[in-house]
């Protein structure tokens, strides 16, 4: 069951406004997780940017989490075309969603425990390429969540779908009064998008 105070950021995440032009591109994604549920098969989204440090890291979380507040059965990983670590802003915000922030021993590339429902396991998460062991090397879509990673990554291996959803970076705020607020703003308009994919297959289910 998923966190009370989570289900509270769902409610605020559902609420925001997404534009047209937005729905466009998330609707491409709505049809290859419906294609593969209508197939019996199973739903591997890989979220790919550069440094698998932000919004990456963001789109894996919320996609998983508003997948299982749908009851959408996926799994959602993350990689970048680089190895960095994940920014610290990035999973704060995370935290005063209503996540619980468990930081594994630290190491120079952290490892987070991301927990959100009473009776899943943790997301446990870090930066990696986009091909590490820990994510499916085929029957998968990539999700481009940055211009960057898609214009210089036109070829994923074994992705059998390629879905370019970008996202402003939030870095440009960092080191600034501004960071944590943009990257509230950013956690929060993926949270929304997210949802938005994960109700639109929830009302094809209930069809």
């Amino acid at each position: 069951m998923i966190f009370p105070e989570i289900k509270d950021y769902l409610q605020k995440a559902s609420a925001q406004k997404i534009p047209e032009n937005r729905k466009e591109l998330l609707n491409k994604l709505v049809v290859y997780i419906l294609e593969k549920k209508q197939a019996n098969k199973p739903v591997q989204l890989n979220f790919i940017c550069t440094h698998n440090s932000r919004r990456s890291q963001l789109a894996q979380a919320w996609a998983q989490i508003t997948a299982s507040y749908h009851n959408i059965p996926v799994c959602c990983y993350s990689g970048g075309v680089e190895e960095t670590a994940f920014y610290k802003s990035a999973y704060q915000v995370l935290e005063n969603s209503g996540i619980k922030i468990v930081p594994q021993p630290e190491k120079e590339n952290p490892v987070i425990w991301l927990y959100y429902s009473a009776g899943c396991p943790p997301l446990k998460m870090f930066s990696k390429i986009f091909d590490h062991a820990i994510n499916p090397n085929k029957n998968f879509a990539a999700v481009m969540t940055c211009s960057h990673a898609d214009e210089n990554c036109p070829f994923i291996p074994g992705a059998e779908n390629r879905i370019p959803i970008t996202y402003e970076d939030p870095k440009i705020a960092d080191n600034t009064s501004e960071e944590l607020e943009k990257y509230t703003e950013r956690s929060l308009q993926i949270a929304s998008e997210m949802f938005y994919v994960f109700s639109q297959i929830k009302k094809q289910d209930e069809k």
